[in-house]
Formats: C-alpha cells, structure tokens, sequence
C-alpha cells in the first residue's frame, strides 16, 4: 500500500521550495576553497588553474559527502511537509472477542483449504491489528462453545489459541457463545429490595465481539447485546455447492415383511441440478448402488432391498463432487432383534391401543397397559426404581417420581428435570419437524389439526423435534443416563359438559389422518426409546447426541472403542446403564466389556441444517441485523515526525563531518 500524503502548500509556495536543492548545488559549484599549504612552485600554477575552474559556472560536480547530506535533510525536511501516512485498517474499541465457528458447515472447501481455515487466518490479521494496550479472547463454537484463550494483551498468546481450533462435525449455535461474551460486557445485578440492595456484581466490560462464521445457525432471541458491538465476518461463498444424506434409516419391506429396506433421502442443497453415486456397503463390501438425478433445491429419496441380511455394519456412501464431505457418508448398524418393555400408563385411549396391538408394534415391544391409579402403588414404585422397563408412557398423568427408564409423556410434563410451558394456545400449527431425529421420521403434521397445545420449554441439553408457529409441541432432552420425552397436546381428552356429563373429544385429528404418519411416530418410540428392534437396525445418533447404553454383565466397567480407534472406559454404575456423550466422530462405536464386544451404535451427520452451506450475507441477533463484511475503522499512520526526526540526525552528521575536515 502507497503512502498517502497531504499538500498543505499552493502551487507558488512548491516553486520556491523546488528552487531550494539548485540553489545549494549552485553553491558547491561556486564556492572557492583555499587553504594555506606549502608545496613546490610547480605544484602551486597546477592549483591555481584549477580555481579557475572552479569559479567556472559550467564544469562536472565533484563527489562531496556534505553536498549529498544537506540535499538529503532537504529532501526528508520536504517529505516531512507533506505528512506522509499509511492507511490500515482498525477494529473499533479496545477489548475484543473473537468467536470462531467450527461446526461442520465449515470444513466445506469452497474457500481453501476450508471455511475453518480462512476464519482462523482471518482471526489472526485482526488480531495483529490489535494496538499496544488492547485485550482479547478466543472462543471457538458450534452447539456448544469454549475458551480457548480467556482475556490478554499477548497477541502471541491469542495467535496460539486461533491456530489450536480444531474442526467439529456439529451443527451450529451461536446462542451459548453469546452466553458467554455477554457474561464478561454484561455482567448481572443483584436487587434484593427488602435489603434495598441494588448493585452491579462486576463493572461492565464494553466490548467488540467479532463473528467469523458463514452464518448457518438460527436467530439468537433472548440474549441482548447490552455492552457488546457485534461485527460479523462471513466466511465462504453463497453459490457454495453440496449434496447430503440427511436421513438413513432402515425398516421392513412394504411388501415381504420378512426383509428389510434400507431407506435414505438425499438433499441438493445447489443452484444446479447434480448427479450422485450411492453407494452401499456392509462391513465394508459393496453390496448395491445408485445414480440418481437430484433437481436444483429438491430431494430424492431412494431405498435399497437388503433381501437375507439381517446382522452387520451398514454403511451408505455418495459420490457428489461438492464442497463439503461431512454429509457424504451415514451408517446405521444391523441388530438382532429384542423385544422392549413398555409400561403405558392411561386413563383409556383407543389411538394408542390400535397403534401398539399392529403385528409390526407387537414384534418389537411387550406392553403392559396399566390406570393412572398404578403410579399411586408399591408395585410400581419397585419397578420404577429397579428399571423393569425400557419405557413408560404417560398419557394425561404424571408419576410423584421418575422411573430408571426412557419416557413419553402426552399433554403431562415429567415432574423433575427443568421442564416448563407456556399458557395453552389454540390451534398451533405445525411449521417444522426434525427429520433427522429418529422419533420424528416419516411423520407429517404439516396438515394436522391440533385443538389445544401447550407450547415447551425444555431443560438444557434438550432438543425440539417439532415446533409451531406459536412454540415447540414435541421436545427431548437427557436425564441420568435416559431421555424423556415431551409431547405438548393430547391425542384424547375427557371434560365436563354444563350439564356435568363426562364427554370425551379429540386433542387433534393426527391419529386419523391418513398421511400423518402416527403409526410411524408410534414405531418410532418402541424403537427409539424402547430399544425395540423390530427392524433390527439400530439408527444414527447425531454428533454430540447423548447415547444411551446398558451393560449386559453387571458389575463391570463398559468400554467404548471410537471410529477412530480411542477407548473410553465408562466407570460401572448400580443399573448398569450409561450415558455416553463423546460423540465427536461419524462412524461406528463398539462397546466392549472386559475385551468382549457386546453392541455397535453409529453416529452421522444427518443434519440439513450443515448440508446447507450457502453463506448468510448477514445474520440478527435479537431482532438486530447484522450486516456481513463490516469493514473496520480505517485508521491513519502518521510518518512526518519520523522524518524529521532524521532529518535532524543526517544535519548532525554533516555538521561532526565538516567540523572533523575543518579541524585537521
């Protein structure tokens, strides 16, 4: 970059200024020099024709060291007048903190080497930007967030921090990040006004908080910026090309019941139409392939007949040419079949009856229907603390205590856990389900009616799978090694005419519509949170999804062996189950007890939210946009005091140079 320079002077005053360095050449070539020496006679009318000469006006100038000097204190004295600068850029403020996405959306390579790599280069320049006196932090995010460098004035320190964030392969939220920078600009008060105590409990910390991501998460709501000054760099390009699996499941033909059918949809997420090799492998050997088309912006879905097999290692694989590779590859583990424990527990409902007693729900799952009187006896407080079931369902009551078992509750919440809701809302409708999620596949409520739902608030950790235009309706979240399951409208209900008569009514007309899919969610839980394995397939769990796992030999610690090879010894627990979280990595897990291998789960991407790289141009953060490629405060370096610092040191040098001629 030139240096700019500013002309204080008008065009008359430069034209004396540029007769200065002839005047002092015109000098040298007329200065007469003479010293009193004593030499021959002949040497003496050698001399003195050569003063002639240089009286001369017209002869070649001499090489003379303080001729060169003072033409040089002139040239930097002029220079100086000018005031030379340099423009750079500047981040506002003086405290930084700089967050760096590292979901899956940013190993995509429409940006070499990767979306992660340009931010951390990125993060790098604005740190070195940074002033003498100015502090920053590091915090690298995707679902959840982490410090890597807290508050420093050592840009080395935050350098080293950038350069150790390593890539993930989970989905993005900007939410937790944000929780932790406004934690430090925005500290809390405390007001107690009985004491009449009202006081900040840190001084706030205003601060720059700078985003280097392609955007690819939701609104953050609820979290004002207070004292934060937000800047987002977008990261990589919004005509960024990709395919992705986003669902792989596996389930029973339609038509021979006694085979199974490997079932995966396939989203383009590009402009342009593409054309993709799948292909299908069990225990690493290809056993099936395709090549279907995909429009621009559409899916496909495809399955494949898997005929006798029934035991192995499925592992789907697309050739797709794009720009990002994490969602090119899903695996789903073939088990043999056991039969779940299922405690339901209603006052009486026909849907839920019909669903359990189909041949497919009767293969995988044994239920006991039970009143919601049962919870009040001695039998069932000993079953529920020994875990005699994979499952209870609740439909319109709620135990005084949670079972050592996975839940489902209808139109109750569970009673410990953090759950919450709002007031009740009529006729929610449905905007979104999480087809990912192995409760929620193949369902379809987007022509449901509902009568009456209470939207949820699920406790941290916890998961929507379907939401609506007026709050989530089904939810999940984790709890001790199980998950509980929430959904926020019932299917029947009973109330009291005027007259007093009991009279039941429909909660929602999805167990009668015939696209809905209520079988299917239905399936889905005895699967799911039953262990149920009527297809004898065991589904994907997500990245950083709580896996639940039960040891067989009690007594014994579990060990986990990674795709990559790492083995995590799980410490043996009283129920001998679980929860195992380090789900870090795509492909399959063995467990292993005492070196025996005793189950497999696999972990996938299947997230439609990653697969859809295109770059957000901006992002909002509480209803307050944010516009990409903010440029930073452009600032001016001022060069002209150096100049005429050496200015003065080259004039003392001519004068220690003349006056050392001078004296000898």
């Amino acid at each position: 970059m030139l240096p700019q320079l500013v002309n204080p002077f008008a065009w008359w005053q430069w034209l004396v200024l540029a007769a200065v360095p002839p005047a002092i050449i015109a000098l040298y070539f007329l200065k007469l020099k003479r010293r009193p020496v004593e030499v021959p006679s002949t040497y003496l009318w050698h001399k003195s024709i050569e003063d002639l000469h240089v009286n001369t006006v017209w002869q070649r100038l001499r090489r003379n060291l303080l001729l060169f000097l003072q033409l040089l204190v002139l040239l930097l004295v002029l220079w100086s007048v000018l005031q030379p600068g340099w423009q750079s850029e500047k981040l506002p403020g003086h405290r930084f903190i700089f967050l760096v996405d590292n979901s899956a959306s940013m190993q995509a390579t429409d940006v070499e080497p990767s979306r992660l790599a340009e931010a951390k280069r990125q993060a790098v320049d604005l740190i070195d930007q940074m002033e003498s006196g100015d502090v920053g932090m590091v915090v690298s995010f995707n679902e959840a967030a982490r410090v890597e460098q807290s508050f420093t004035d050592n840009r080395r320190q935050l350098r080293r921090a950038v350069d150790a964030i390593q890539p993930s392969v989970r989905s993005t939220s900007l939410a937790e990040a944000l929780k932790v920078a406004s934690g430090l600009a925005n500290p809390p008060r405390i007001s107690d006004p009985e004491n009449e105590l009202d006081f900040q409990v840190a001084e706030p910390q205003p601060a720059t908080l700078v985003i280097l991501s392609d955007g690819k998460f939701e609104e953050v709501s609820g979290l004002g910026l207070g004292n934060l000054d937000p800047v987002y760099r977008p990261i990589g390009s919004p005509d960024a090309r990709n395919v992705g699996i986003v669902t792989m499941s596996v389930g029973r033909h339609e038509t021979k019941s006694d085979q199974l059918q490997v079932f995966a949809r396939l989203q383009n997420f590009s402009h342009q139409p593409a054309s993709v090799t799948l292909e299908l492998l069990l225990d690493q050997s290809p056993i099936d392939y395709d090549r279907p088309e995909i429009p621009a912006e559409s899916s496909r879905s495809v399955a494949f007949d898997l005929k006798a097999i029934d035991l192995g290692r499925l592992h789907l694989r697309a050739r797709t040419g794009d720009h990002l590779a994490r969602d090119d590859e899903a695996w789903v583990v073939l088990h043999r079949p056991r039969q779940a424990r299922v405690l339901l527990v209603t006052p009486g409902n026909p849907y839920l009856r019909i669903a359990m007693d189909t041949g497919m729900a009767a293969e995988i799952a044994r239920v006991n229907e039970v009143a919601p009187a049962f919870l009040d006896g001695e039998q069932y407080r000993q079953q529920a603390t020994i875990g005699a079931y994979d499952l209870v369902i609740y439909d319109r009551c709620q135990p005084g205590e949670m079972p050592r078992a996975n839940t489902l509750f209808i139109g109750r919440l569970p009673p410990a856990g953090g759950w919450e809701t709002g007031p009740e809302v009529p006729k929610p409708h449905v905007i979104d389900i999480d087809p990912a999620h192995p409760l929620t596949q193949w369902i379809n409520l987007t022509s449901v009616v509902i009568a009456d739902g209470t939207p949820l608030r699920p406790p941290p950790g916890g998961r929507v799978l379907i939401d609506s235009h007026l709050g989530p309706l089904l939810a999940i979240a984790p709890r001790e090694g199980f998950e509980d399951a929430v959904l926020g409208f019932v299917l029947l209900d009973s109330r009291k005419d005027a007259d007093g008569t009991l009279r039941r009514y429909l909660g929602t007309d999805w167990p009668r519509t015939r696209n809905g899919g209520f079988p299917n969610f239905m399936l889905n839980v005895l699967q799911y949170l039953g262990g149920g394995q009527a297809a004898a397939a065991e589904g994907s769990y997500r990245p950083g999804q709580q896996v639940p796992l039960e040891n067989p030999v009690s007594g014994k610690p579990l060990a986990v062996r990674t795709p990559g090879g790492n083995v995590v010894e799980l410490a043996e627990t009283p129920s001998g189950r679980f929860s195992f979280t380090d789900t870090m990595e795509l492909g399959i897990y063995e467990t292993a007890v005492e070196g025996k291998a005793v189950g497999q789960f696999a972990v996938s991407l299947l997230d439609a939210a990653e697969s859809d790289i295109a770059t957000r141009p901006d992002i909002q953060i509480d209803r307050v946009p944010v516009q990409g490629n903010a440029a930073p405060e452009a600032r001016r370096l001022d060069i002209w005091r150096g100049l005429l610092l050496g200015g003065l040191a080259v004039l003392l040098l001519e004068w220690y140079i003349y006056s050392r001629r001078v004296s000898m």
